[in-house]
């Protein structure tokens, strides 16, 4: 539903903090970084509680929250809550999420796995007796069990301070009474909808007929009520209760093999993040279901060169990270998969033995040959992290995979549903293989980076195969070449795919020209370069600085 009239609830959830509130917000469509007179944005620096997100009504959320005395995971459930509701082709209560949260008080980190399985029933076979022959990208039999809700409410039992049903009051609110489309939503709403012709979906997302164009005010009433039923009730209604039961009538009246048993049994796991040093440096990372293992493996090749001397940005310098890249590809195609159905060599893949054997096959003068990356797709993901007084940190990420998920809205609920399970394979041989009860391969891995055993950065960058790229180029920006936590993620940057190497604008043409020398396919891909929050702690003064990837709304604020 479109409304012409503005609200004023902007505008009281932007406008009711303190004046100490600093804010970095950009609003800007392209690829090409932030400047202001030649320079780029100053970090957000501030000492009581710091929120990054993709979108600014999300980040005034989160620090709504903090400012009433939550904590940096209520904050940061609130502030999904939001994305869900303005960012709806990226993220929705029938998405997946994982986060890793740093108790200040207990000196702990730990990982929240909240990402889905699929139908008992389901199989290669039994989608090979329905005519395919091959994982469909969309449609009712690439939707998973959705994990988010769980994950919610597995965050705030463990570490929150406040109920669900404060936290998602501002999700809430937006729903119902509506919120502002930015330009770079109505360009994604836009550029999500070639497939999405289920009457559902039109009833709920194309209002009029059609998406909703940069400020008109978008309301769902029906996303509204779902909130407040699982704000009321908690995640039981969702999985076991009357939201599970409409979702799984849709699907089986779709053609979907899941039951009420299929929801009842979700459950988010707790787990140990992995890790490797980089100079000095921890980086954690998600283990598998996640690609969390590629950033580690490629950060451990990476630190047998001293890539600062190679310049940055430079072909050799891009050239080597490209082929360190296509290195840990290798291991993500046979090593990423749900870890409850095969066990990956993790100590094997994380020493630095290991990384010197991948190192020896990198030719610095020429590129290697092709390497089988799959899966791929699951573009459309939300990244926020957030700090509290305390310094309690939270990296959250979640997703619904491709734009508008799979195409389907479950009935009056609002919720569209994620095409998580696209990222299974159809190969039997392969570990990521699609069978009953089982997580798919996930491109979803929030970071965090400890120094001497606190927490120093609390980062991601969202974006399918980008993520795991992106991370490796914000960390050598920040760690290699001194950057500040926002110039770092302003910086251009590359992202490698099977069809060649894609650049942003301001890559030099110096650099290209060494990149094509060394065999490099130079190739287009607008857009496709993800997007950067960060938060990172001072260890000296304590102090907050934060940044915010001007290729999104982000928005990073603190007080």
């Amino acid at each position: 539903m479109l409304r012409t009239k503005a609200l004023a609830l902007t505008v009281s959830i932007i406008l009711f903090a303190s004046p100490m509130i600093t804010v970095n917000s950009q609003n800007q469509v392209g690829d090409k970084p932030a400047t202001t007179g030649g320079k780029t944005r100053s970090a957000v620096r501030a000492m009581n509680g710091m929120v990054a997100t993709s979108q600014p009504l999300a980040s005034a959320a989160g620090l709504r929250i903090l400012q009433q005395g939550g904590n940096a995971v209520d904050a940061a459930v609130a502030a999904a809550a939001v994305l869900c509701v303005v960012e709806p082709m990226m993220v929705s209560p029938g998405g997946d999420m994982f986060a890793m949260v740093w108790d200040a008080k207990k000196k702990e980190l730990k990982g929240l796995n909240a990402s889905g399985r699929s139908p008992q029933a389901i199989s290669i076979d039994e989608l090979k007796k329905r005519g395919f022959d091959r994982m469909p990208q969309i449609g009712v039999h690439t939707i998973t069990v959705p994990g988010a809700v769980d994950g919610w409410a597995k965050l705030l039992e463990r570490y929150g301070t406040m109920k669900l049903a404060q936290v998602l009051q501002p999700a809430i609110e937006y729903a119902e009474r509506g919120f502002p489309v930015t330009d770079v939503i109505a360009t994604d709403w836009q550029n999500g909808l070639s497939h999405k012709d289920h009457p559902y979906f039109a009833a709920t997302y194309l209002p009029n007929g059609k998406p909703p164009a940069p400020g008109e005010i978008f309301v769902n009433k029906n996303l509204a009520n779902t909130l407040k039923k699982i704000a009321a009730q908690g995640p039981d209604v969702f999985y076991r209760g009357e939201i599970a039961a409409k979702i799984v009538k849709f699907l089986n009246e779709e053609g979907g093999l899941h039951t009420r048993r299929d929801f009842a049994n979700q459950t988010s796991n707790w787990v140990d993040p992995i890790n490797t040093t980089y100079r000095g440096y921890t980086v954690y990372e998600m283990p598998p279901n996640t690609q969390g293992l590629v950033a580690l493996e490629m950060l451990n090749i990476l630190e047998g060169f001293d890539v600062s001397k190679l310049g940055h940005n430079s072909g050799e310098y891009l050239h080597l990270l490209v082929e360190a890249k296509k290195q840990a590809f290798i291991d993500r195609a046979r090593h990423i998969a749900d870890p409850a159905f095969y066990q990956a060599p993790l100590d094997k893949l994380l020493s630095k033995d290991y990384a010197a054997e991948m190192r020896k096959r990198i030719d610095a003068g020429h590129v290697a040959g092709s390497t089988d990356s799959s899966p791929r797709g699951g573009e459309d993901t939300v990244y926020l992290t957030v700090v509290d007084k305390d310094r309690n940190a939270v990296s959250f990420i979640q997703s619904i995979f491709s734009q508008f998920g799979s195409g389907l809205v479950a009935g009056d609920t609002g919720i569209i549903l994620h095409n998580r399970g696209a990222g299974f394979s159809f190969d039997p041989a392969n570990a990521n293989r699609l069978e009953g009860g089982k997580r798919p391969f996930h491109t979803l891995v929030p970071a965090m980076v400890l120094k001497d055993g606190k927490p120093w950065l609390s980062f991601g960058v969202m974006g399918g195969d980008m993520q795991a790229q992106g991370h490796v180029q914000v960390l050598l920006n920040i760690i290699d070449f001194g950057m500040d936590v926002q110039r770092a993620g302003e910086q251009p940057r590359f992202r490698d795919f099977d069809e060649g190497l894609a650049l942003e604008s301001e890559i030099s043409a110096d650099a290209r020209k060494t990149l094509e020398a060394k065999g490099h396919k130079l190739t287009t891909s607008p857009g496709a370069f993800g997007g950067y929050q960060a938060i990172m702690i001072d260890p000296k003064s304590g102090a907050l600085f934060a940044g915010s990837d001007p290729r999104k709304d982000g928005c990073a604020i603190g007080w």
